[in-house]
């Protein structure tokens, strides 16, 4: 990309999206296209063709996807597949129409098998079973790694899967029904420190382990894949190590401050029991995540600290 290339982020106002404007801005790149939800509905098939055919994006991020915890998940299945669905189809096959040079298409790591060898290869999609729980967001985005590989292959386009681990960030969602583990569990643990609360239940048994990635550093990944014209096929971003929900539990306790006893309830369902990524391939092209747990943690509190005062 040069500096002056018209760029559009998909989804900019959530927290990866956002993320990625941060990173191009802090790159120098000064031509990036950003449409509010009230400018550009992309469910909405004529929208989306419009704004390709009028603004031709030369590069795409496609960031904007519908998301959230397991509950949120569980009870919205349809929901998760219809509009994920929706939104990657409107915008991969009008990239493909304006001939946009060069698309990344964020996925998650839950496409993978319930029970995938660890840690996860990106040869292991569709080998096994998925996770019940989140079953319609990972068809939702099996389907958009593999239409990125089918318009690359009867097209020539030149669109990228990007597939990464658990986020957390600034611009999180940090709705206790509808986010996911780490933003839940800093609101739990703030609101059980403010409201001098005994104790904090988690839900599951503590013991899955999960690998987290700062959102700031997936931006960085994907302004790295996006310029790394060798990265054609789907790659995994992630941090490269895991910890269990007890022990994120109790180091989030330690990052608020808050004194009283932790509750695991186990009759609240666990979801995957292990899930960390295989990084190697993106690291052997000359990235790795800079951002441990501990100091992500302090500056997402920070943030939200300042965003509730």
């Amino acid at each position: 990309m040069e500096n002056n290339s018209k760029i559009f982020v998909a989804g900019h106002r959530g927290m990866v999206g956002s993320a990625i404007v941060r990173e191009l801005q802090k790159r120098g790149y000064v031509n990036i296209l950003t449409k509010n939800k009230s400018y550009l509905n992309l469910l909405d098939q004529k929208e989306v063709a419009d704004f390709f055919a009028k603004e031709k994006p030369e590069y795409v991020f496609l960031a904007a996807a519908k998301v959230g915890g397991i509950e949120a998940n569980r009870s919205q299945m349809a929901d998760f597949t219809y509009e994920n669905l929706q939104i990657q189809n409107n915008i991969i096959h009008n990239s493909y129409l304006n001939k946009v040079k060069r698309l990344v298409f964020l996925g998650s790591s839950c496409i993978y098998p319930k029970f995938a060898p660890q840690p996860i290869k990106e040869e292991y999609l569709l080998t096994g079973e998925l996770e019940p729980t989140n079953y319609g967001y990972a068809i939702a985005k099996i389907a958009g790694v593999k239409m990125c590989e089918a318009y690359r292959n009867q097209y020539g386009c030149d669109f990228v899967p990007v597939m990464p681990t658990n986020l957390y960030g600034i611009n999180d969602n940090f709705d206790l029904k509808n986010s996911h583990v780490l933003p839940a569990l800093l609101r739990k643990f703030h609101e059980a420190k403010i409201n001098n609360q005994p104790f904090v239940e988690v839900w599951g048994s503590g013991t899955p382990k999960r690998e987290f990635l700062y959102a700031d550093d997936l931006a960085e990944a994907c302004v790295f894949v996006m310029n790394n014209k060798e990265i054609k096929n789907l790659i995994n971003i992630g941090y490269g190590s895991d910890i269990s929900i007890s022990e994120l539990a109790n180091l989030v306790k330690n990052t608020v401050g808050y004194v009283g006893e932790i509750k695991f309830d186990p009759t609240k369902p666990d979801g995957t029991p292990k899930k960390c990524m295989d990084v190697s391939k993106i690291n052997n092209f000359g990235w790795k995540a800079k951002t441990s747990l501990e100091e992500g943690l302090k500056l997402v509190y920070k943030w939200y600290l300042n965003k509730n005062i």
